[in-house]
């Protein structure tokens, strides 16, 4: 009878050993699996803004290529952008484009309308 605690004890032992490289796995990985995401971002669709200039901020999670309206902006190491927009009157689109290390793109569109 102790044999088999014995047995059962080396086999929740295992399991517990291999549910834990799993989830080390996917902690690891899991940019890969999540890819690049724009978050965070002080803009809204549609809204008005009164001023010319606007500064636009917001978090790109494992992005290593960030781009607004086709020009490359700079992200910290956590992933956070700040750049300042100079907009026509009118509408005026804001494109903000992302890419990560294996080539997933995240891409955002805003219309603003400059009065």
């Amino acid at each position: 009878m102790q044999s088999n605690a014995k047995k059962i004890l080396k086999i929740i032992s295992l399991l517990i050993f291999f549910l834990f490289i799993i989830l080390y796995a996917f902690f690891r990985s899991k940019e890969l699996i999540f890819g690049v995401k724009i978050k965070d971002i002080n803009l809204q669709n549609g809204i008005k803004i009164t001023d010319s200039s606007f500064e636009i901020t917001g978090q790109a999670k494992n992005a290593t290529n960030l781009s607004l309206n086709g020009r490359e902006i700079s992200v910290d190491q956590k992933g956070n952008f700040r750049e300042y927009l100079a907009l026509l009157s009118g509408y005026n689109i804001i494109n903000i484009k992302a890419k990560d290390k294996f080539g997933h793109v995240d891409e955002k569109n805003y219309q603003v309308m400059y009065q």
